[in-house]
């Protein structure tokens, strides 16, 4: 089959996570992808471990930089700033989030590249954008704390908590890769290339949608709840026979199903919890109604009785379970792609399934090419 991308020439100055995984879901829909690194140590997250593989090389760059090939070049040095330009005029695509500045000093900003190639995309991914937060360091972890993220995460009565991944980051290269593809679309009806700007903390107030909108519009600052709902209930673990159970009811109907499943109708016609906003308010008393009747089974087989009425419910996996489910519903979430070397790499599927083109999986992630 068919890539949907295949005639595009991507230039990837981007590092770390955000730009390399925009660049990965464009080079698995069948770009060709050039990642720019520098001499001796190139992408920051080479050294990113452990763990490491069998090799000894850091699991975390393979996580973004499959389907790529790398190039080293010393941008401080003429003759390799020069090969960056000329490759930079030969591409369709630009991704780079190098401080704001940093391209513009090197002869690289969309600027400087535009007046001889017009028709290039330039993706630009910056921490908090290119004026007055031009300076401020783009973390991930700092950007959860100062985007808000923090503050609603973690229980009520405890310390602001992260996110278990750099959930900005790959929001932020979602975003960026969305921002490409539309760009890619005006230039194939007007012949135009376009500045695309992403930066990670606009990506995270975006991210927060409902949690946003109850401030944007209501004026309410949301608060940690723990893996309590703000706006529906029971929507969060609960305690069983033998550990956490997840339950996720979000209408009226599923709650009576639960109610039924428990052996416990009643609950489902008291008005205390009739309805949504009901159960919302009176949350705490129906914590413990419920959680006085799962007592006697373990969550397991819990989640199996609900699930069968349709009642949304299951265990807390760690990652290897996660895994494991989703192999056992035939979603087929590992990909493994030869090494040159003879060996194999085991790596998350695509998540986009297209039925005409398909992502590909066309080569490891690079090893940093000799100087």
């Amino acid at each position: 089959m068919a890539s949907a991308l295949s005639d595009l020439r991507v230039l990837d100055f981007s590092r770390v996570l955000a730009g390399p995984f925009a660049t990965m879901m464009l080079a698995d829909l069948g770009a060709t992808v050039t990642k720019v690194e520098r001499p001796g140590t190139g992408d920051e997250t080479r050294s990113w471990g452990p763990p490491y593989d069998e090799r000894g090389a850091a699991t975390y760059f393979q996580s973004v930089n499959r389907n790529k090939t790398s190039i080293v070049l010393d941008l401080s040095a003429d003759h390799d700033l020069q090969r960056a330009k000329a490759l930079a005029r030969e591409s369709d695509v630009l991704v780079e989030n190098f401080r704001p500045g940093v391209m513009e000093r090197l002869g690289l900003s969309y600027e400087q590249l535009q007046t001889e190639h017009s028709s290039l995309i330039y993706c630009s991914i910056t921490g908090f954008g290119a004026g007055a937060g031009a300076e401020l360091p783009g973390y991930d972890l700092l950007v959860q704390a100062l985007g808000g993220l923090m503050s609603i995460t973690g229980p009520a009565d405890g310390e602001p908590q992260k996110v278990g991944v750099a959930l900005v980051d790959v929001l932020a290269g979602l975003f960026a890769t969305v921002g490409i593809l539309t760009a890619l679309r005006h230039r194939q009806a007007t012949g135009e290339g376009q500045l695309v700007e992403v930066d990670l903390i606009s990506a995270l107030l975006s991210g927060l949608v409902n949690q946003a909108s109850a401030y944007t519009i209501a004026g309410v600052v949301p608060r940690r709840l723990g893996n309590e709902h703000p706006s529906i209930a029971p929507y969060e673990l609960l305690a069983s026979a033998d550990g956490e159970l997840v339950i996720a009811v979000g209408t009226d109907r599923q709650f009576s199903g639960l109610c039924d499943v428990l052996g416990a109708p009643e609950l489902a016609a008291d008005p205390r919890y009739e309805h949504n906003s009901d159960r919302v308010s009176n949350r705490r008393e129906l914590r413990a109604e419920l959680e006085s009747r799962l007592a006697p089974r373990p969550a397991r087989e819990w989640a199996e009785l609900l699930t069968a009425a349709r009642v949304p419910a299951g265990v807390v996996n760690d990652i290897e379970g996660a895994f494991e489910l989703a192999a056992s519903l035939g979603l087929d979430p590992v990909v493994t792609i030869p090494r040159e070397d003879g060996s194999a790499v085991r790596l998350t599927r695509n998540p986009v399934r297209l039925s005409r083109t398909p992502p590909t999986y066309r080569a490891a992630p690079p090893s940093l090419p000799e100087t």
